[in-house]
């Protein structure tokens, strides 16, 4: 048999051949929109990290969130927790047992789907159906007749929104993020509003931790990995924690802490450059921007995370059909398309993973989900943006994390990450590595000495190491951000 040498790696791209010129000059056009190089990539990166550094000081887009979690686990901590993560999507209530064996744990988990009426509705019924969802699984997984028979189980509650936290146990809410809008809740403390809900109920439960999903990457992914020192989320939302030391976080001089001991930070870096000095939006961004509920707000999580990725797609589209040349799409009904959000970055990761030449499985989807039957050179356009829009993201990802980097002269380490986007959009975490390397001009060749990797539970298991790091400093005589002390333990 005749050796024909090593195969090519396959390619996904299709081919330009059969596409008109004047699509051509579309695509061409959105990659010069939709591509940022190695310049600009440092260009954010060396902003990120003044901005970080203003946020520390009091000041600035990024908030910086002190958390009052100030160590990381050793492993060994132990005993029966819950876990309630209130995300985007969905809400998720867990019971995890910290097991006597290092780093070993058990789970139980139920999911319950977030209302979309809920989002936008009255505060009292949002803590109404959390505290209803957390009654069905005690009682589910319990089978008690009386409820406050049980002894009170410490609960870490992931709120994954941007908040100021004056203690561990509270939480004063900033803004809300990934399409929530209720009002008369921004600028109060969520805590008393959750526990009412389960005082209501007469829950066996206790608050002892109210944390970012972002913090409990950071802290389960470093329970099982202790060269972790960044966690990070890219799904709904985006946004990244690491531990600072207190002495770098003069916001909090006046709790006179050691300067060496540790705090984890809560960046809420979505809000990076929200007075638009660096980043390279495009006019769809802007239209984005302007169209949600909180404009001027999360500049960077709007070019980056999921809940912004398909309508980017969208706007892009319906723009081309009807105001460019090229006129894609013409004779076709788009009114489906025309409505906002209708396509989320599941769309575009359906046309990533398409992989036929003729791109079948993208012209079905079309057809499926919009009414709008493709021709190849449409369907070639559609790939290419996908492609653009998915790259941007991933790259953009990068400039935070090699930004904190920068700033704490971290030159090797694990960073964990978690979220839809990271762990399910193709491409995703190989174009972030690339990013990565160029950012930070690590050798050819040479392994590269920071890796984003998948995380672990940080909202569930992460919620319950935070709650049992928190009553074990109490018992230690650590009260720093402790507001209910003697509910501790």
């Amino acid at each position: 048999m005749v050796g024909l040498g090593p195969r090519r790696q396959p390619s996904r791209k299709g081919s330009m051949a059969d596409v008109p010129d004047d699509l051509l000059e579309q695509i061409k056009y959105l990659e010069n929109i939709f591509t940022v190089d190695q310049a600009k990539l440092k260009e954010v990166t060396n902003h990120f990290v003044k901005e970080l550094e203003k946020g520390n000081v009091k000041g600035g887009s990024i908030p910086m969130n002190p958390t009052w979690v100030m160590d990381f686990p050793d492993g060994y901590e132990t005993g029966t927790f819950l876990a309630l993560d209130m995300g985007g999507t969905n809400l998720r209530v867990c019971e995890i047992i910290l097991l006597e064996e290092k780093g070993e744990f058990d789970i139980i988990q139920s999911k319950y789907r977030m209302p979309e009426e809920l989002k936008r509705g009255e505060s009292e019924e949002l803590w109404e159906y959390i505290a209803d969802c957390i009654q069905q699984f005690i009682e589910y997984h319990h089978e008690v007749d009386d409820l406050e028979k049980l002894d009170k189980i410490p609960l870490g509650f992931t709120f994954s929104f941007p908040a100021t936290q004056n203690y561990i146990d509270n939480g004063i809410l900033q803004r809300w993020t990934k399409g929530f809008d209720i009002s008369g809740v921004e600028g109060k403390d969520v805590a008393p509003l959750f526990e009412a809900a389960l005082a209501k109920r007469k829950l066996p439960i206790r608050l002892s931790a109210l944390i970012n999903d972002t913090t409990g990457t950071l802290i389960a992914s470093a329970y099982t990995d202790d060269t972790m020192r960044i966690g990070c989320i890219f799904g709904t939302g985006c946004n990244a924690a690491y531990m600072e030391n207190c002495g770098s976080v003069p916001k909090i001089a006046s709790y006179n802490l050691p300067p060496d001991m540790p705090i984890a930070i809560n960046c809420e870096y979505g809000a990076f450059d929200n007075e638009h000095v660096v980043l390279p939006r495009t006019s769809y961004d802007i239209v984005i921007d302007n169209d949600s509920p909180r404009p001027g707000q999360q500049a960077f999580e709007k070019m980056i995370a999921g809940l912004y990725l398909g309508e980017l797609f969208r706007l892009v589209l319906v723009d081309l059909h009807d105001n460019k040349s090229c006129k894609v799409f013409q004779g076709q009904d788009i009114s489906k398309l025309r409505k906002a959000y209708t396509l989320d970055s599941s769309f575009l990761s359906m046309i990533e993973e398409d992989p036929f030449e003729n791109l079948s499985e993208t012209g079905d989807l079309f057809h499926r989900e919009l009414g709008i039957k493709t021709n190849k050179p449409e369907l070639e356009l559609c790939r290419r943006l996908a492609e653009l829009i998915g790259t941007r993201a991933a790259r953009l990802s990068a400039c935070g994390v090699a930004a904190i980097c920068k700033k704490k002269n971290i030159e090797t380490c694990h960073v964990g990450a978690d979220g839809s986007v990271f762990n399910k959009y193709p491409h995703f975490k190989a174009r972030g590595a690339v990013a990565l390397r160029e950012i930070l001009d690590w050798k050819k060749g040479e392994k590269d000495p920071i890796s984003i990797l998948a995380a672990e539970d940080g909202s569930g298991v992460g919620a319950a190491l935070i709650a049992a790091l928190t009553i074990k400093r109490v018992k230690a005589g650590n009260l720093a951000g402790i507001r209910n002390v003697e509910g501790m333990v």
